[in-house]
């Protein structure tokens, strides 16, 4: 079932994936997927399991993940303008290199991701959890940091 899910993302039709899930009664679940330089551009996958994908080089300009695990995720160089994280757990990701400006991440947590590189500019990182993230050489430039924890002992 996992491969078929994953066709359909890779394919463009998260949206069906989403539908199918929904109709078994339970969420999409695409952890470990390889979906390395996949187009998602402004896909809906809010609530999606993407603990430990690999999501290299993707793009996911207006996509929606809100809500999403993204756990361990590989993000390394991801095209994810302004896509919408908000609440999503992107506890130790790899975002190093990523593309994230006017991205939210309003209430994401962030600890332990690397955002080595990461370009951050004009992103919503209200209340986010910046803990034990790796910031070096990101641009933060015009980012939102109101609320947000750990940005002093990242930055």
């Amino acid at each position: 079932m996992k491969d078929q899910l994953v066709a359909l993302v890779r394919a463009g039709h998260a949206a069906q994936a989403q539908e199918l899930c929904k109709a078994l009664g339970r969420p999409l679940d695409l952890s470990g997927a390889d979906l390395c330089g996949a187009d998602l551009r402004g896909a809906d996958l809010r609530g999606a399991g993407l603990h430990a994908a690999d999501l290299r080089g993707a793009y996911l300009h207006r996509s929606t993940l809100t809500g999403a695990d993204l756990r361990g995720a590989n993000l390394s160089g991801a095209d994810l303008l302004s896509a919408n994280f908000s609440g999503a757990d992107l506890r130790g990701a790899d975002l190093t290199w990523a593309y994230l400006p006017s991205v939210n991440l309003s209430d994401a947590n962030l600890s332990g991701a690397d955002l080595r590189g990461a370009d951050l500019r004009n992103c919503d990182l209200i209340n986010a959890n910046l803990s034990d993230a790796n910031l070096s050489g990101a641009d933060l430039s015009d980012a939102i940091l109101t609320g947000a924890i750990g940005i002093e002992e990242a930055a």
